[in-house]
């Protein structure tokens, strides 16, 4: 018996990783309203999606070291980086302040009611996800320690 349950598992995880991205309509930082599974769409370059919240301490760490490599790794892949902010509606006027103070380049997407977070199976923050050139999910990690940055690294050099 637990040889099945470890197989059923291990497929579902397979088949996890090798999804697409769901379609959710959300709002970028600008008000534009963008399509979730359009964003996995880069012209057969990867995509980095990384869920957080401006009361993450741990995000914040992760996405300033992401900000000191993302040029180099713009520049070896072509990458584009999307970062969607979980804060609820009250504090989203704390995301576009944050972002600029920082001088994030990122494309920054707001899921105030947590429906993308909802859809991408996301329980804590931060959560990344690398899609590959064709649109499928080849790396999923949640939580951040120092250096993290590198397995998101080799992930997009595959």
């Amino acid at each position: 018996m637990k040889k099945i349950l470890m197989m059923a598992m291990m497929v579902v995880a397979a088949v996890a990783l090798h999804a697409q991205v769901p379609n959710v309509q959300l709002k970028n930082i600008n008000g534009k309203t963008v399509q979730t599974a359009s964003i996995a769409n880069n012209g057969g370059k990867p995509v980095i999606i990384s869920f957080w919240a401006t009361w993450c301490k741990p995000c914040l760490r992760e996405l300033k070291a992401i900000h000191e490599v993302y040029a180099d790794w713009q520049d070896e892949t072509g990458v584009k980086m999307y970062i969607v902010s979980i804060d609820q509606a009250q504090d989203a006027n704390k995301v576009k302040p944050l972002v600029d103070g920082f001088g994030w380049e990122y494309e920054v997407l707001l899921d105030p009611n947590g429906d993308f977070k909802r859809a991408m199976n996301v329980q804590n923050v931060p959560h990344v996800f690398v899609i590959n050139g064709k649109g499928k999910i080849v790396y999923n990690h949640a939580g951040y320690v120092d250096g993290g940055e590198e397995d998101i690294r080799e992930a997009l050099e595959k």
